[in-house]
């Protein structure tokens, strides 16, 4: 069904996507550094908690996209279609009752997960967090307008409203913290002013009638609950396993910020700069979606299995050049930081150990479980991802940070003890090849 021109149409761009995303966020952390490290630890805490948002978020998406390309791998258009309004109607609603909790509950969710924090680190995450709530409504919208794109192979689409979205950010980012010296609040709020016009972009391009599938107001403005329901099958499962995983390491960034200020900005900065080594991994993610689902759809599960060996061989050799030129370059990256020593070796430590251990396990950890996700496999790839997350992501991080007093090099043990916890689970399933009896339209 895919040539090995049609993978890497839809590949490249997915790739340039990933790498825009993470210099965003590596320029959201260099920015704020000039502000100080408390400033640098208020938003590391705080996208802890944005990740479990955007996790959720993610997962609704992940959902229709399953749906959507399902249905088009089976030449059913209409029902593609319908697929899609339902899609960015329920995005839309989850959205907002996510953003309406964060804002009512701010202080008391904050406090209740880093109350140990110092006050200047405390008062930096309020802001931070409060200003980029307001975004979660944008956010979903855009990625639910964005997973229609990828589910028709237009992955350039979202590359060029992703490259705008995040020029916006990083003109922004410059502008708020350098020029209006603002803190938190000026990388918080190009933020929501980025999210806020992909989204509106991202949906006119969607209701184009040029497009493979139509998003048709009469598809968005309508309760079908036959659609919704299997949405939400693949939706809720996937929701309910990242959204715990996510909550797994905010509660284990609460364990790391009782180590103190250096140690939690450590963990900022090895969070954004080991993002590298694993960009061709996040888009392959992406791209498996696609097309397992419709290679599923279309009834065809020994394309699925070729097609998803072959997506994981690439994860596997980008993540082993990426992960040696990270590490080979660490000590001229990380310069760029206005940081103590003592924040800086721990951060070098920290990427180090996430390159050796991402090149092992994260494709098997990832993309075989989102392979099973757009086979309809989802309820396996929850029970696995909870019993791994309490297990080795909490348990571990309790027992190797805590009680043996390693501090952040023990949670980060934790972490790689979680992935080879997954990846041992999804191959025995993956293997088994009952992923192949779900039906999820």
């Amino acid at each position: 069904m895919f040539s090995s021109q049609a993978l890497k149409k839809l590949l490249i761009p997915l790739v340039i996507e990933q790498i825009l995303a993470m210099l965003v966020g590596m320029t959201d952390t260099l920015m704020v550094s000039a502000a100080g490290e408390a400033a640098v630890s208020g938003v590391a805490l705080v996208d802890m908690v944005n990740y479990l948002v955007i996790t959720v978020l993610t997962a609704v998406a992940t959902g229709g996209a399953v749906i959507v390309s399902q249905y088009l791998g089976g030449s059913q258009k209409e029902n593609a279609e319908k697929s899609a309004g339902q899609l960015l109607l329920i995005s839309a609603l989850i959205s907002l009752a996510i953003m309406a909790l964060c804002l009512l509950f701010r202080h008391h969710l904050l406090r209740l997960l880093f109350g140990t924090v110092e006050e200047d680190v405390m008062d930096a995450s309020i802001t931070y967090f409060t200003i980029t709530a307001c975004s979660f409504p944008f956010l979903g919208i855009y990625n639910a307008s964005a997973a229609l794109f990828r589910s028709m192979s237009k992955t350039n689409m979202t590359m060029v409203v992703s490259l705008l979205m995040n020029a916006i950010n990083i003109v922004g980012d410059f502008i708020g913290v350098q020029l209006l010296h603002a803190g938190v609040a000026g990388v918080a709020v190009p933020t929501l002013i980025s999210r806020a016009v992909a989204a509106v972009l991202m949906t006119l391009l969607a209701l184009k009638q040029s497009n493979l599938i139509i998003l048709r107001a009469r598809n968005i403005f309508a309760w079908k609950q036959e659609l919704l329901g299997k949405i939400l099958r693949i939706a809720v499962p996937n929701g309910i396993e990242n959204g715990l995983f996510a909550l797994g390491r905010v509660i284990v960034t609460s364990i790391v910020s009782s180590f103190g200020t250096a140690q939690i900005a450590a963990n900022g900065v090895a969070n954004s700069i080991d993002q590298i080594a694993i960009i061709v991994v996040n888009a392959v993610n992406l791209a498996v979606i696609t097309v397992v689902g419709q290679c599923v759809g279309a009834g065809l599960p020994e394309q699925a299995q070729s097609y998803t060996k072959k997506l994981m061989k690439i994860s596997y050799l980008s993540t082993g050049i990426l992960g040696v030129c990270v590490c080979a370059l660490l000590p001229v990256i990380l310069n760029f930081y206005n940081l103590s020593d003592e924040t800086l070796r721990y951060a070098a430590i920290l990427v180090v150990m996430h390159n050796i251990l991402a090149f092992a396990l994260h494709p098997t950890s990832f993309n075989l479980a989102n392979s099973l996700r757009a086979a309809g496999d989802v309820n396996f790839t929850m029970f696995v991802g909870i019993c791994s997350m309490l297990l080795f992501r909490l348990g571990s991080a309790v027992l190797f940070g805590i009680v043996l007093d390693l501090g952040i090099i023990g949670v980060w043990i934790a972490m790689g003890m979680d992935w080879l916890a997954r990846s041992a689970a999804f191959l025995l399933r993956y293997r088994s090849g009952k992923w192949r009896l779900m039906r999820s339209i």
